[in-house]
């Protein structure tokens, strides 16, 4: 359903502009609220929200509301059937997330990517409306990559364990994200250069730059396998890689380590794992990583229609794979792994794609090295159909999720 290669197929923006009526053979999707609803018309909901239900009924003044029955799964006009939700509710919820969080992504059909290669260094330029950006990356190829025998691919931002990857047979590629896009409210970078004047977050600008990484490996490295591509980055970065991930069906398997609020964090269930994420001290310390609308919900996260797990839930059937340290304080490991895991998990589940979900939960600190070691393994299972030697259900010394947490469980649709 969505496309960013280089072709003029449908592009998400495009896509989305059209969502509102969609048809298919058997579906009707419910169409999108326009304008989208503020705060104020949205319920207060302490609890996960329930990732089936169209927003047009979480609306406070909708048909048959009940804030208590919306909670509960029990709002009216569920999604019913896995045809329903690829077409109708999960561009929905990429429709939303941009408006609410990322801001818009750019249209890729309007751009020209041209790339060049120089031993491991890959030259990429961006050209949209006459504008032009351009960045670097830095391709490391594992023994025997060949074109004959392409390896399958991680490109991160920020730096990883490359040894372990590479010793599997795995590709490691890594832009300089602050090329791209400045970690500031500055717009500087090459995203900049092409878009500069649009209300556009800057983990967004790190996606687009994944994304066009993508676009120039495939012009340049014959020795990487395309249709195998993972993303990761730690922290900031983390979120930036779950962007990439969300918004290209390309990337193979997303994995954002350490993410926290904006990430794989919630938006709600604070302080699990001691001092963490909020919306609110990430808007006030780095505002520029979401677009502008994000901040109308300062004070008021729990009017948020959604959280981190419908994020997640949106990635589906790709794979998805959320890396916490127990022993990091500042990005609320103990409610991603307790109740965002498991709420995501449930959709992946009703998917029939369950197993491509996972999380790592590992001893150790923020941004720990090792996290990508102890990911490796489920990376391995979906690049080769390996046999995982670690349970990704496992919790370990966290315990059993949080199902009261989210409640909507209790009635999911029957998978049809």
């Amino acid at each position: 359903m969505r496309s960013f290669t280089a072709s003029p197929a449908a592009m998400l923006p495009l896509m989305l502009l059209q969502l509102a009526g969609q048809t298919g053979a058997d579906v009707t999707c419910v169409p999108v609220p326009s304008p989208f609803p503020t705060y104020q018309q949205l319920p207060d909901q302490s609890t996960m929200p329930d990732p089936f239900l169209p927003l047009k009924y979480t609306t406070i003044d909708s048909e048959g509301f009940s804030a208590a029955d919306v909670m509960a799964g029990k709002g009216q006009h569920r999604v019913q059937t896995r045809e329903e939700w690829y077409k109708c509710r999960q561009p929905e919820i990429l429709q939303m997330l941009q408006e609410y969080q990322y801001g818009y992504y750019p249209d890729h059909s309007q751009e020209t990517v041209t790339a060049t290669r120089s031993g491991n260094t890959v030259s990429i330029s961006v050209t949209a409306g006459g504008k032009t950006g351009k960045f670097k990356a830095t391709v490391t190829l594992p023994t025997g990559a060949s074109a004959s025998k392409p390896a399958p691919v991680v490109i991160n931002i920020g730096g990883m364990q490359n040894a372990p990857y590479l010793s599997a047979g795995i590709a490691v590629v890594g832009f300089d994200y602050t090329s791209v896009a400045a970690d500031s409210n500055s717009k500087t970078g090459a995203f900049w250069d092409v878009y500069k004047g649009r209300d556009i977050g800057v983990l967004t600008a790190w996606a687009w730059g994944f994304h066009r990484t993508l676009d120039g490996l495939n012009q340049t490295v014959p020795e990487i396998d395309s249709t195998r591509v993972g993303v990761t980055g730690c922290s900031r970065l983390g979120k930036g890689a779950l962007a990439a991930g969300l918004f290209d069906e390309r990337i193979t398997v997303t994995m954002p380590m350490s993410s926290g609020v904006q990430g794989m964090g919630p938006y709600r269930y604070h302080a699990m794992s001691g001092q963490d994420e909020t919306l609110e001290n990430s808007k006030s310390g780095a505002g520029w990583w979401s677009d502008s609308k994000l901040g109308t919900f300062v004070n008021h996260a729990e009017n948020l229609p959604y959280d981190a797990h419908t994020i997640g839930a949106a990635i589906a059937p790709r794979a998805l794979i959320i890396d916490q340290g127990t022993g990091d304080q500042f990005t609320n490991s103990k409610a991603t792994a307790l109740v965002v895991y498991p709420a995501a998990k449930v959709v992946y589940d009703w998917l029939g794609v369950g197993d491509k979900i996972g999380m790592s939960v590992r001893s150790g600190a923020h941004c720990d090295m090792s996290g990508f070691t102890a990911v490796l393994p489920f990376v391995e299972k979906i690049f080769f159909n390996t046999t995982p030697t670690h349970d990704y259900n496992n919790l370990g010394t966290y315990g059993a999720p949080l199902t009261a947490d989210y409640p909507w469980a209790t009635a999911v649709p029957k998978a049809a």
